[in-house]
């Protein structure tokens, strides 16, 4: 079973926020592959279902970014996932708004949803697509920024990053990810 998670908040103040384009992803594939994340376990949301064939799950942690580690590795555990049929979409401050970047393994950088898995699941080797959501404007804190709405101005490129980033996961489904890589690295228009 391949399985694609989602980084966020949980919680109507932090809906639509930077810091949830994870969490927007698996929505927009739960949406386009009609599957249900209505099941709860180990302070995970998470819905299975299949896709040409192949069992998928997908999952947001509902522990606080910080913390998303505590909830994936019981859960993954629990449903015996490989590591390496495990893909997470989280947003990503060193990108622009618009680009996606699809890698192997990495470490957290300073992504702290991301230093959390690493130390739960003991390892970086595992597969992850980084949604680009710009730097924050000279003045503004990280954290006030990555927990700010996208402006509307901002609205056509989040809804193609989105798309763009559901379609990669979906692909990741059923075919090789050094495709699916060559495929969807860069920008959403290029």
């Amino acid at each position: 079973m391949r399985c694609i998670i989602g980084l966020g908040n949980p919680g109507k103040k932090y809906e639509l926020t930077r810091h949830n384009i994870g969490f927007m992803v698996v929505d927009k594939i739960a949406s386009d592959l009609n599957i249900e994340v209505t099941n709860r376990k180990f302070k995970c949301d998470y819905g299975i279902g299949v896709h040409d064939g192949h069992k998928v799950m997908l999952v947001k942690p509902q522990t606080f970014m910080n913390l998303s580690g505590e909830g994936v590795r019981p859960l993954l555990d629990y449903y015996n996932i490989e590591m390496e049929k495990v893909i997470v979409l989280y947003d990503d401050l060193d990108l622009p708004l618009g680009r996606l970047r699809l890698r192997q393994k990495g470490t957290g950088g300073g992504h702290n949803g991301m230093k959390s898995l690493n130390q739960h699941l003991a390892t970086e080797k595992y597969k992850r697509i980084r949604i680009g959501i710009d730097r924050p404007a000279e003045g503004t804190t990280v954290v006030k920024y990555v927990l700010s709405k996208f402006s509307k101005a901002e609205q056509p490129i989040l809804e193609k990053v989105v798309d763009r980033a559901s379609e990669a996961s979906i692909k990741f489904i059923t075919e090789p990810f050094e495709e699916v890589m060559t495929e969807f690295n860069g920008d959403v228009d290029g």
